[in-house]
């Protein structure tokens, strides 16, 4: 126990079963809810449109292998079937067993196939592993990369040609010849500072950034990002459980207001040669180059450069031959810009489409190649939430809610903004749906969920939507969660201050009596990197949601201003300088309206839990509002703004320096002497993304205001708090215990 604070440790030894084993097939239980496959939905693919959309390929499991997974190929049309690669094709020279198939991609002309597997998590997903190589004509099995250790190649990927491979490895690029094996190291700076190809932790987590390294068309060049990260303070992860002494892991990690990591884009000879680097402005460690692809030539390349404070986005296009820059377009907001995903080229290069919030309205635009003209493509009161297709010469096909934000549906407008939007997605259809569409924009995977109806997925005919056959639709676990006792469930609007309308949803119990009172507990996120309220399959949580239902809780959830809904730039943007401060505030005129509208919600028993930024605003609410929330359980905290990276809370506040008082009224933390009610803190102490160091200061702040609260530590694991053997399942056994203890279950 460290010197300082205290904390109560829960010892799985000492925890009983919260519930009995039960045969009842209509009862959830943390035994159901965490048995291997009971609750699992399964997915389709990974799927590879071919032959622009004629076909596709998908993963299946083999009827011979035991374990193993056959890629087989369908005829989109008529749905014939062929088994292209068999598992037992992927069994290595002395292994008995076929390759475990992560990922898979074809070669231009189909001939080869390479396989990601042995597969180890770098952050937050597995992105280094081995790659093999298939020859389908010779049917010759061999391993990528050689030279390198097991489980430590990223990113392979094939040259235009099909005749080379280039990968990352150890934080240099390489490229190797398909038939000899030659391969060819193209950096050779790469160290745990200096990263060649991939990013560093604030870039992958916070601009979504892991694949570092971009083929030109010609295959002739690789472009790539380079991260110098020297300079940036360390915070050390200490592993006290895997060794008789102490291990400590540094993970370099810039906090708000400190040195960034300079990132700079160059293209190397794919042969090999010396690196140039492109002349872009601006001071390297306080702009962003947050997105790089070639320009629909071999000859340029366009970038997005943003300004530290990510209020300004230039789009650049750099020229291969004197690494010149010229900015061609630029977005800027009083608050932030969000970086753009549709980027997207048409025809031979001289129109790309863009996503902006200039009008108040997220709106896709056609920009000209020389930047001197802009055209807007949709317009109207509504978002487009993301491009999903562009039909060349004739649809631009995204996603879009105008009516209800907590759905998602398919729509297709005219590229030159004629007209208005047509609806694909059936309009009799609610939830939310997603579409992998084919290049020729004929066919799509279509997949569709609501707020407890688990995935389905389906081959659809586009425009009309027509389902050609269902791919999966996972129908044991649909007969499970509708054998489930159910009461209902409802989306709802709540008014709060000045006609401020706020989306939510609520689970009340089986045989709700709305002449008893009932405890109310919210789930809660509420910051501007995603929404609760969503009409959509919510695994765990909503089975969980669902299982204290059934012992007698309300369950909802409220999205306040601030978070990511599709309801115009105003909603979105509102809460600039204000995260943690506004978005607390609406949550408790949230719940101070529905305690007013609905008599069966006991006031005495009113809970709030969250994970993440969600954990940060279960802290607000009982900090800022102790007089509304009794009870509170927060994982993964942040307490206090100042500790987390510079990308992501400098987006939404500003600079700590520039303006202390906002970091400080923002913070959980400075108020955390108000602290009345019940406090469960939970936390993994391996968390490399909101660290340990949070609760530890907040712990102090309690103690030294002495005030009396519950800690959980979960040693070693990160921030999704599930590694080790049957952490998820204590995790959620530790939550159920502690709301059943500090806010009893069931109507008075």
């Amino acid at each position: 126990m460290k010197q300082g604070f205290v904390f109560i440790l829960f010892l799985l030894a000492t925890l009983s079963p919260v519930f009995a084993r039960e045969d009842d097939p209509s009862s959830m239980t943390l035994e159901r809810l965490f048995r291997p496959g009971e609750f699992s939905s399964r997915g389709f693919g990974p799927a590879r449109w071919i032959d622009d959309g004629a076909g596709y390929t998908t993963l299946e499991s083999s009827e011979v292998d035991v374990g193993g997974r056959d890629i087989v190929f369908y005829q989109t049309e008529n749905g014939s079937r062929e088994i292209l690669v068999a598992a037992s094709r992927l069994i290595a020279e002395g292994k008995t067993k076929p390759l475990s198939i992560s990922d898979y991609d074809w070669s231009p002309d189909g001939k080869k196939l390479l396989v990601f597997t042995n597969t180890r998590r770098v952050w937050r997903y597995h992105t280094r592993g081995d790659y093999w190589l298939l020859d389908l004509e010779t049917w010759k099995l061999r391993k990528i990369g050689n030279h390198a250790a097991t489980s430590t190649l990223k990113f392979a990927k094939f040259s235009p040609d099909g005749t080379r491979i280039g990968y990352v490895c150890a934080n240099d690029i390489y490229v190797e010849d398909v038939v000899s094996g030659a391969t060819t190291r193209l950096t050779s700076a790469g160290t745990e500072s200096l990263i060649n190809g991939t990013f560093d932790w604030v870039y992958e987590e916070e601009f979504s950034l892991r694949d570092g390294y971009r083929w030109s068309p010609d295959g002739k060049r690789i472009a790539y990002w380079q991260i110098d990260a020297s300079g940036i303070e360390a915070y050390h992860l200490v592993n006290n459980t895997d060794d008789l002494y102490p291990k400590l892991k540094p993970v370099v990690y810039p906090k708000a207001g400190t040195t960034n990591p300079a990132c700079r884009v160059g293209v190397v000879a794919a042969t090999g040669g010396e690196t140039r680097w492109f002349d872009v402005p601006g001071d390297p460690r306080n702009h962003y180059i947050a997105r790089m692809e070639w320009a629909k030539s071999s000859d340029e390349i366009v970038l997005q450069q943003l300004n530290r404070l990510q209020n300004r986005a230039k789009v650049m296009l750099g020229t291969v031959a004197d690494c010149k820059v010229r900015t061609v377009h630029v977005d800027e907001d009083e608050t932030w810009v969000d970086v753009c995903d549709d980027l997207k080229w048409l025809g031979l290069g001289h129109w790309f489409t863009w996503v902006s919030e200039r009008d108040g309205w997220r709106h896709a635009y056609l920009v000209s190649r020389s930047g001197d003209e802009t055209q807007c493509i949709t317009s109207g009161d509504y978002d487009v939430i993301s491009v999903v297709h562009i039909d060349e010469g004739s649809w631009l096909y995204f996603i879009a809610s105008p009516e209800n934000a907590a759905q998602r549906f398919l729509f297709r407008i005219s590229l030159r903004g004629e007209g208005k939007p047509e609806r694909i997605t059936p309009a009799a259809m609610g939830g939310t749906h997603s579409y992998q569409v084919s290049p020729d924009a004929r066919w799509a995977f279509h997949t569709y969920s609501s707020f407890g109806e688990p995935p389905r997925v389906d081959l659809v005919r586009l425009p009309s939507h027509e389902t050609v056959r269902v791919l999966q639709d996972n129908s044991a676990l649909r007969e499970k969660v509708g054998g489930l006792a159910r009461g209902e469930a409802s989306f709802f609007q709540i008014e709060i201050d000045d006609g401020i309308e706020l989306d939510a949803w609520c689970i009340k119990p089986p045989g709700f009596d709305p002449e008893k009172r009932y405890p109310l507990l919210f789930h809660v996120y509420g910051e501007p990197a995603g929404q609760t309220v969503l009409d959509r399959w919510g695994g765990t949580y909503y089975l969980w949601h669902l299982m204290l239902a059934q012992q007698g809780y309300v369950i909802m959830s409220v999205d306040n201003r601030g978070t990511p809904a599709p309801k115009g730039r105003a909603w979105r943007k509102c809460v600039y300088q204000k995260v943690g401060l506004l978005p607390s505030g609406e949550q408790a005129a949230a719940t101070r309206a529905l305690s007013k509208k609905w008599s069966w919600i006991d006031r005495d028993r009113i809970g709030i839990w969250g994970w993440s930024g969600g954990g940060s605003m279960t802290l607000n609410a009982l900090f800022r509002y102790p007089d509304l929330y009794r009870t509170g359980m927060a994982i993964a905290t942040v307490p206090d703004q100042k500790l987390y990276d510079t990308i992501y809370i400098e987006r939404y506040m500003g600079l700590p320096q520039d303006d202390p008082e906002v970091y400080r009224q923002g913070s959980p933390i400075t108020f955390a002497r108000h602290l009345e009610g019940n406090l469960l803190l939970v936390h993994g102490t391996g968390d490399d993304n909101c660290h340990y160091q949070g609760p530890e200061r907040l712990i102090n702040e309690l103690i030294k205001h002495n005030k009396r609260f519950t800690m959980m530590a979960y040693p070693n694991r990160g921030h999704s708090i599930y590694e080790g053997e049957n952490t998820l399942r204590h995790l959620f056994e530790l939550l159920t215990r502690y709301l059943n203890d500090n806010l009893p279950a069931g109507g008075r």
